[in-house]
């Protein structure tokens, strides 16, 4: 089943399968932000946003908005 990033809770992981929309931050792509990667949530700010992600060992914060443009599948 496929879901956003923006749906996971702190210590989920999956792998993500593609981009809802065209413009995700061509910074996300250059750090690892690809489909195929793995990535955990490692935290959330008050309110959901920003989001605290970790994808193949790099450590990043994206807008829930943006997480939102990203489809994951979880684990299992």
């Amino acid at each position: 089943m496929s879901i956003t990033i923006a749906h996971l809770k702190r210590g989920e992981s999956a792998i993500i399968l593609h981009f809802n929309e065209i413009d995700v931050p061509l910074k996300l792509l250059e750090m690892g932000c690809l489909p195929g990667n793995e990535v955990t949530v490692m935290q959330s700010a008050p309110f959901q946003d920003p989001i605290y992600l970790n994808i193949n060992g790099t450590h990043l914060a994206i807008r829930r908005e943006t997480a939102q443009k990203i489809s994951v599948e979880r684990y299992g």
